[in-house]
């Protein structure tokens, strides 16, 4: 096997589990409060507390991939032209 078909192989198997994993679970864990909701804090003891509410998934600790993200603009433009 050339190393461009074994490349062309490699990259479409890492799109089609990609396309899979964003079927399967559209939703993922928030890369800025790794999926608690909130940041932590210390106090001046040095105990963990609890921070704010995280502004990027707003507290839920989940954000849409980008895959599902792309996915659902494109079919949402797409029944938008078709009516």
């Amino acid at each position: 096997m050339t190393p461009a078909l074994l490349a062309i192989a490699c990259l479409l198997a890492v799109t089609l589990g990609y396309v899979t994993r964003c079927a399967a679970s559209p939703f993922g864990t928030c890369r800025t409060c790794h999926g608690m909701g909130h940041q932590t804090r210390t106090d001046r003891k040095g105990r963990l507390k609890r921070g704010k509410d995280c502004r990027r998934c707003q507290a839920t600790g989940k954000r849409i991939r980008v895959g599902r993200w792309l996915y659902n603009r494109a079919s949402r433009t797409y029944r938008a032209g078709t009516r």
